[in-house]
């Protein structure tokens, strides 16, 4: 990857930019000639990111994040402000996928994905909309998914929370003619979001369709660019994209 010439001065912030869709756009933007700023939990896979992105020619800098803890997110969102003087894109990417029945009753998974894909999604909204209705301009992107377009058996509280990130941003879109926002609904895309929780075969099986339609991550993060890189008085409200085989 080789940075191009052009230059963008405010920050792109990405949340859940460790791997998957985060990482790979966080790579994309930095070599369109945007600063990003990575956040995630695992902060010595962010390190490597950046450390990477900076060798490439691009701008990059990172700090630990739990999009579940308001102050986490608020530390965030100051640190990215501090480094860049202004935020003119925030990615609420962070999510999680742990997929079973609903009588299998696991409700601490159902409490993180609550947590993590719509309250964290709320978190980032919360931190940067003022600061962005204060400065006249900015871009908010929430990823959603075809989850919340459509509903499957052992996905139905993770459709919940999409469903939901879905009604939230088009909400926000109509309260504000300052701020762009965008969703993002991805199909299967190779990732670590079918890993971790969640029934083992239903895990299993979500994974080996990953991996056998899933899109690379690199191509949602080009749809991600897209919408970013719009003139100001252009809107791209969301935005679906498919693997050619996902039926």
């Amino acid at each position: 990857m080789t940075a191009t010439t052009t230059s963008h001065d405010g920050a792109v912030l990405i949340t859940g930019a460790s791997s998957g869709i985060g990482e790979a756009t966080a790579r994309h933007l930095a070599s369109l000639g945007y600063p990003v700023f990575l956040g995630a939990r695992r902060t010595d896979r962010l390190t490597t990111i950046v450390d990477e992105i900076r060798e490439a020619g691009g701008r990059a800098d990172s700090r630990q994040l739990d999009v579940t803890d308001i102050d986490s997110v608020r530390a965030f969102v100051g640190a990215a402000r501090e480094a860049n003087g202004t935020i003119d894109v925030l990615v609420n990417n962070a999510g999680v996928m742990p997929l079973s029945t609903v009588s299998a009753l696991r409700i601490d998974e159902w409490n993180q994905m609550i947590d993590v894909n719509l309250r964290g999604t709320l978190h980032g909204i919360a931190a940067v909309l003022p600061l962005m209705e204060a400065q006249g301009h900015g871009h908010i992107i929430n990823v959603a998914s075809v989850s919340g377009l459509r509903v499957d058996p052992t996905a139905a509280v993770y459709s919940a929370t999409k469903f939901a990130v879905r009604a939230l941003s088009e909400g926000l879109r109509q309260e504000s003619t300052v701020v762009r926002v965008t969703i993002i609904s991805p199909g299967y895309t190779i990732s670590e979001l079918a890993d971790r929780g969640g029934d083992e075969t239903t895990r299993a099986a979500a994974r080996a369709a990953s991996e056998q339609l899933g899109l690379p991550a690199s191509a949602v993060a080009e749809a991600i660019a897209y919408a970013v890189t719009q003139p100001s008085s252009v809107d791209v409200n969301e935005i679906i994209v498919r693997p050619t085989l996902q039926g």
